[in-house]
């Protein structure tokens, strides 16, 4: 059975000392481990022990430096979070622009038009559940207005409150012969429907680690990305290999390609290059970043 007593902020410090890292200011740490948990930040130390089992720190280990990499993450999340919403905007505004057209607005309703029947009805429960907890006075009004009619509002209302995972559920489940497929993956710069999917399942997982506050600086994701041999627009001529696509960089190529047709004059290499300019003491190989990567013509 485990067995193990909670421990006293403290006593946390002290057990930190013993195993050899370095506090400038202990008064600081105290403040960050009421506010941040122990558990939390042993994700930022982890890298820094030299013995994964007795937990017992590098020489010259400090506290601060785990608090660096802490806010690095943090300021990350916010910059990513940022980018994704900007996706997912283009993405719901495209699903709903084009199916409409081609259908009907009711067309996430109609299983004819998908794979997976059973992976479309998860898909519309998790739907009618966020339209039921919505306080939005159009879905409000909706229902009022047309009380008889017990379909969902059409998708221009009933898309706008569904979540990112959703949208990339719906669009993936798509049957490949329906043209809006392959036309939002041609806007996007994706050739056909054979690799938006992938790129949206990926940046779904980043905007749920985002969404939860979870460690993305050295983390393991997602390696399901399908690559296009010759993209149509600017991409990178240093492509990492299929072992590294656990890494943030190449996830972050798939955002920048995207956000680039979305919003062709936005800042993110250069909020990207100061958020490394500020943390000097970030290993950029922690997320898989190539050697000058600024200056590939996709970051450019």
């Amino acid at each position: 059975m485990f067995d193990k007593s909670a421990t006293s902020i403290s006593q946390q410090i002290e057990i930190l000392k013993n195993r050899g890292l370095t506090f400038k200011d202990e008064a600081f740490a105290a403040h960050q481990l009421a506010n941040i948990s122990y558990y939390r930040l042993g994700e930022y130390w982890y890298v820094m022990q030299d013995d994964k089992v007795n937990h017992t720190f590098k020489l010259n280990s400090k506290f601060e430096e785990v608090m660096a990499l802490y806010n690095f993450d943090r300021e990350l999340r916010f910059l990513l979070f940022d980018v994704i919403e900007r996706i997912e905007i283009s993405l719901r505004t495209k699903l709903i622009y084009h199916l409409s057209h081609e259908f009907n607005p009711w067309w996430f309703q109609n299983f004819e038009l998908f794979e997976d029947s059973k992976a479309l009805v998860k898909t519309l429960s998790g739907l009618e559940e966020e339209l039921e907890r919505t306080k939005e006075t159009t879905i409000k009004n909706h229902n009022k207005k047309h009380k008889d009619d017990k379909r969902f509002p059409p998708a221009w209302k009933s898309l706008e409150q569904t979540s990112f995972g959703s949208l990339s559920k719906l669009y993936g489940n798509l049957k490949n012969t329906i043209k809006s497929k392959d036309v939002i993956a041609q806007e996007f710069g994706a050739v056909n429907h054979t690799y938006l999917p992938s790129w949206l399942q990926s940046i779904t997982q980043i905007r749920n680690y985002c969404a939860h506050h979870s460690r993305l600086w050295n983390k393991n994701l997602p390696s399901t990305l399908k690559l296009l041999s010759k993209p149509p627009y600017k991409w990178i001529t240093d492509v990492p290999n299929q072992n590294d696509f656990q890494y943030l960089y190449i996830h972050l190529c798939i955002m920048k390609y995207l956000l680039n047709n979305i919003e062709p004059e936005n800042q993110f290499t250069t909020r990207l290059k100061i958020l490394f300019e500020k943390y000097p003491n970030v290993d950029p190989k922690a997320l898989g970043m190539k050697p000058k990567w600024e200056e590939e013509e996709l970051w450019k």
